[in-house]
């Protein structure tokens, strides 16, 4: 089960890390918002290796059975590897590629309310704004949250795959 584990969240780890280098040097002249959604479409095929991971350990590994509780264990294990690989990506591109990320995404971000809210909300949102900016400037906050989303997601995929794949 561990050299399952390991290949498939390397897999996943590799992938989500080769996408997110052609999003960066192919597609960086997009806009945030288009970013994001890419992003999510990276995490997600990543993510794809939890399904083949678990299906690999029971058709190769397991005689053709995994019970429900040793699917999603797998799969929250690859999970979390592919999760703690897009932590650290996250951190070497915020911290040291790219340093004004953080500004130019908020900066953005404001500008878009300002345009869109009443000055008393757009305010009011302006200070919870800088309080996240401000909670983000810790790479440790932000590898622990960029990696918990791509988790949450996983945990989501290896629920729906644990189902799909268990056989007793």
């Amino acid at each position: 089960m561990k050299k399952t584990i390991l290949r498939f969240g390397l897999y996943g780890a590799i992938t989500i890390w080769t996408l997110f280098l052609i999003s960066l040097y192919l597609l960086d002249n997009l806009s945030f918002a288009t970013q994001e959604v890419l992003g999510y479409a990276a995490m997600i095929i990543s993510l794809g290796f939890v399904y083949f991971g678990i299906k690999h350990f029971r058709d190769k590994e397991n005689e053709g059975k995994v019970s429900f509780k040793n699917a999603l264990k797998i799969g929250i294990l690859i999970s979390l590897i592919t999760a703690f690989a897009f932590g650290v990506l996250d951190t070497i591109y915020s911290q040291i590629l790219n340093p004004e990320f953080m500004t130019e995404y908020y900066d953005t971000v404001v500008e878009g309310l300002r345009n869109t809210l009443p000055p008393d909300e757009f305010e009011k949102r302006l200070t919870e704004i800088n309080a996240e900016k401000e909670m983000f400037s810790n790479p440790l906050i932000a590898f622990a949250f960029m990696s918990m989303m791509v988790l949450v997601i996983g945990f989501i995929i290896s629920l729906i795959s644990a189902l799909i794949l268990q056989r007793k």
